[in-house]
């Protein structure tokens, strides 16, 4: 597992971290500075990459956070079974079966190519190429 680690303060929109073991995305951040002798803090709202939950963090600015590395991958769909779909990575042969999100159900179909994300270990389907 290669991670980087960066404080509270120089996340920004859009940056992915990691939170209780799994992979969030940063929507917004506010960064308050506090008093003489305070520290600054940060509020953050982000967003699971994997399941789409939403949370939120209050922490001291200098609060370190890892940076998971995520791996962009493309895949070839080979059959849908209710909400499971088994694909074929296109690098390296390798099938698996994924779980559907709700906006590509519609536009996924057997044959078709998908990319999908690999975020230290953890796969997720993303959109239909």
């Amino acid at each position: 597992m290669v991670l980087k680690v960066v404080s509270a303060t120089e996340l920004r929109v859009g940056s992915y971290v990691f939170l209780e073991g799994e992979g969030y995305c940063i929507k917004s951040i506010e960064v308050s500075k506090t008093g003489k002798h305070g520290a600054s803090k940060c509020r953050m709202e982000a967003i699971s990459v994997i399941d789409g939950k939403k949370k939120i963090i209050m922490c001291p600015g200098h609060e370190r956070f890892e940076v998971p590395m995520i791996d962009k991958r493309k895949a070839q769909v080979l059959s849908i079974s209710g909400d499971k779909v088994n694909i074929m990575d296109s690098e390296n042969f390798e099938n698996f079966e994924l779980n559907i999100n709700e906006e590509i159900k519609e536009a996924i179909k057997e044959g078709k190519e998908v990319e999908y994300w690999d975020i230290e270990g953890n796969k997720v389907l993303k959109r239909v190429l």
